[in-house]
């Protein structure tokens, strides 16, 4: 295999080209052996690119042994070596060549114990050599001059805690230390420690030298040993626990996550790095997760997704469970199979995503019954004598009366009473909603979570008013927020911006929560008055995005970041001078740098401060115009039959009309108008005509609509793409993460296409066709350098030469 196929391979199937790589070395070993060795060393995706690409690069270390290469090379020629091998070489050192079991590392050489030692002078004969300890000032010592106390570490410890509480039982203070610091070595540097400075234990913690420090301080508060004070962090003043040493203090995980934090090279975020691609630039988790070269084929629902766990089958996605092998009732296959609530019979992950017109009604819908050569669906399927039944009698069944249904409406009548109760008619729709429920397994999770039961409960026997200010007095949970959508949908109660009140009484409990009685003034006006008055004005009526309240929040946490900063350093915000906020910028621990600015920048404008911080202007697409990867991904969508149609259409609508996740979502039915001349998408002020295949797709979409709620949504949606509560759409994480799956990056592919239909459409066709502003054309046109200044003129004359021809 050539160079640049290997390195192909070595991000596309890591695993396999090493097993390739070791089978060719290596006759004695068997390929299964072989990749049962690999697949134990290489560990995760990164790690078994790096040991791919180091193998690739040089597969003669396999015969030799030698460095420089990763760690990860030389753990896997010791495991091929524990693992029969004999062909492939062990680990050699790099000074003296001599086969090694185990080795130390330095950089990427490694090295036998006497050639990995590194000598230094020992601080009590001076003789440079191994070091074996170090004594109190830290110098090294020898294994011949140990710096020896001759005291009891331990009661040293307990002596100085009992000097801070007398009333201490010392036999726990000795167990804590014990606890804490289980060698006895340890426990003699953190004697040393704690005489140095007694103070580290009451409140001076992050100055500690040892972590040891930190876990007795912790263990001591626990206990109750009166005066041990928990240190907080010096950069964000949290009381959390903080065992990162940073610029000689010790810091919060979060602290740390900020100093280090890097502009991701492809989604150009400022977050810390987790890995970095193959030029060496940084990429951040969630650009690191959502990588269409990390996801794999999960064997449970044939779909590429994140890998949750592997088995001797293949790798599974989080929703998928260990399924038994049984014979598909439709396909006939022995495969893993599932149980179909609809017909009680196994079926294969292939045959649920299969799609074909039902032999009975000819209905283009998913399969739920039948074989391949007469398959039906849902509508179709005829159900168990017992399966619909409220109060099951069928003497045909094993157990009669313990159906689903009977099962569902005897917890009815255990949670809500009988039916014919004095139920209000809100709470009468929704009973009727649960027994009716399409699928009973997922009617009876509702009826037996702990956090719905006591609710319906409550509600039912008039406990807790249908009303949601009632709701929103108890604990807050996903359950009770999609109970809460359920009786929206049916029409207990009114319809009300969600996201907007969870905004709101966020800001609150953060305003209430602030010291001092003018700084929580400043916050309500900045918060309230400024942010939330202008993001109402914004939508003019319309509900708050889940985006929209992520940006608030974010927003909200800088200004107040910055307040404690000013407060830390004896300021206010008008007393702050440019030379302050200069001093802060220059601080490595300052976060949330542009929200801070859109503070100064408003209490500027408010004559709050007369200090300024300038709005970065955007200057165009940071990350690749990949035109590539946008046609060939818009022709897999259009010509993939096996795809959902629904994944399809909204990636061809980022693709081709540059339409963002969030307004993807927020489509509704009444955009797409089919009709017998072709399918218009309307997107801005002038509908669009879909050219086929796209049009048969919209179609489709339009005519199979279905979310994934099981209660509650048995009106037809509104939306084009319904989500998992009743009456919502689908929520743009949720989009975003099927749009990952099919190899889609949202904000890239998006700019891609915003940058080739500006310079090819003027800014006027494009703000009026794609519903953006007229100012966001312009600016991309500008950037395209898409020249549409003579525009005007050359339809001006297309008229004239029209009416001359005439």
């Amino acid at each position: 295999m050539t160079g640049p196929g290997r390195c192909e391979r070595a991000v596309c199937d890591p695993v396999g080209l090493i097993t390739e790589l070791v089978a060719a070395a290596e006759p004695g070993l068997a390929p299964e052996q072989v990749r049962a060795v690999v697949t134990a060393v290489a560990g995760g995706r990164a790690k078994s690119r790096r040991l791919a690409s180091a193998l690739a690069g040089r597969p003669a270390v396999l015969a030799d042994g030698r460095s420089p290469a990763p760690r990860a090379v030389g753990d896997l020629l010791l495991a091929l070596r524990q693992a029969g091998a004999r062909s492939v070489s062990p680990p050699r050192c790099a000074r003296c060549g001599k086969p090694l079991r185990t080795f130390r590392r330095r950089g990427q050489d490694w090295y036998c114990a006497p050639c990995g030692q590194r000598g230094e002078p020992c601080a009590g004969c001076g003789k440079a050599g191994p070091v074996s300890s170090r004594d109190r000032a830290g110098q090294p010592r020898c294994a011949r001059c140990p710096d020896a106390d001759g005291r009891d570490p331990v009661t040293v410890i307990v002596g100085i805690i009992t000097g801070l509480d007398p009333q201490a039982s010392r036999d726990a203070v000795a167990a804590a230390v014990r606890r804490s610091a289980p060698r006895p070595s340890y426990q003699q540097k953190l004697a040393w420690a704690l005489e140095d400075n007694p103070g580290l234990l009451t409140g001076e913690g992050h100055l500690a030298p040892l972590r040891a420090v930190l876990r007795l301080a912790d263990a001591l508060h626990a206990a109750g040993v009166a005066g041990i004070v928990r240190p907080a962090c010096p950069g964000c003043h949290r009381v959390v626990r903080i065992d990162k040493p940073l610029g000689g203090v010790r810091v919060c995980r979060t602290c740390l996550a900020r100093s280090r934090a890097q502009q991701c090279a492809r989604c150009g975020a400022l977050r810390e790095p987790v890995t970095r691609d193959d030029q060496g630039r940084p990429l951040c988790a969630h650009c690191f997760i959502t990588d269409p070269a990390n996801l794999e084929t999960c064997t449970g629902c044939g779909r590429r997704r994140r890998v949750q766990r592997r088995t001797p089958d293949g790798p599974l996605c989080s929703g998928c469970l260990t399924l038994p092998l049984l014979t598909c009732s439709i396909c006939g296959q022995s495969a893993p199979c599932g149980i179909s609530r609809a017909t009680g019979l196994p079926w294969c992950p292939a045959c649920q995503r299969r799609t074909a017109a039902c032999s009975a009604c000819g209905r283009l819908a998913p399969i739920a019954s039948g074989t391949l050569a007469d398959p039906r669906c849902a509508g179709c399927t005829p159900p168990p004598a017992w399966a619909s039944c409220p109060v099951c009698s069928d003497p045909g069944h094993p157990s009669p009366g313990q159906c689903a249904r009977c099962l569902i409406n005897r917890r009815l009548d255990e949670l809500m009473g009988p039916s014919a109760g004095s139920l209000p008619p809100g709470l009468q729709a929704l009973r009727r909603e649960i027994a009716a429920a399409e699928y009973p397994g997922t009617a009876m999770l509702w009826l037996t979570n702990p956090s719905i039961t006591p609710v319906l409960a409550g509600l039912a026997a008039g406990r807790i008013p249908l009303t949601h200010q009632a709701l929103d007095g108890l604990p807050q949970t996903r359950a009770l927020a999609h109970l809460r959508q359920t009786l929206v949908a049916i029409g207990a109660l009114p319809g009300r911006d969600e996201e907007m009140t969870r905004l709101e009484a966020f800001l609150a409990r953060l305003i209430d929560s602030q010291p001092g009685t003018e700084r929580r003034q400043l916050l309500h006006r900045y918060l309230t008055w400024h942010l939330i008055r202008r993001l109402r004005s914004r939508n003019d009526g319309r509900p708050v995005t889940r985006q929209q309240a992520r940006m608030i929040r974010r927003l909200a946490h800088g200004a107040v970041a910055f307040l404690d900063w000013l407060d830390a350093h004896d300021l206010t915000l008008g007393s702050c001078q440019q030379a302050d906020l200069d001093r802060w910028l220059a601080d490595e621990h300052a976060g949330y740098r542009d929200e801070v600015g859109r503070l100064i920048r408003w209490a500027r404008a408010s004559k709050l401060t007369t200090g300024h911080l300038a709005a970065a202007q955007w200057n165009g697409p940071a990350q690749l115009i990949d035109h590539q990867h946008r046609w060939d991904t818009a022709r897999r969508l259009l010509h993939d039959a096996t795809l959902k149609p629904e994944d399809r259409l909204a990636g061809l609508l980022l693709l081709l009309y540059a339409q963002g996740a969030t307004a993807i979502s927020q489509m509704t039915t009444g955009q797409i108008q089919a009709s017998d001349d072709g399918v218009r998408l309307r997107l801005g002020r002038v509908p669009i005509h879909l050219p086929e295949p796209a049009a048969t797709i919209a179609r489709t979409v339009l005519a199979n609509r279905k979310g994934h709620a099981a209660i509650g949504a048995r009106q037809p949606s509104p939306w084009l793409f319904p989500g998992g509560q009743p009456g919502r759409p689908i929520s743009t994480d949720g989009l975003t993460r099927r749009l990952n799956e099919l190899g889609i990056r949202p904000g890239q592919d998006r700019s891609t296409a915003l940058f080739q239909l500006a310079a090819e459409i003027p800014a006027a066709i494009l703000a009026r066709t794609l519903a953006i502003s007229i100012s966001a054309a312009v600016t991309w046109q500008r950037h395209a350098a898409g020249d549409w200044i003579t525009y005007a003129a050359d339809v001006s004359r297309r008229h004239d030469n029209a009416r001359e021809n005439r």
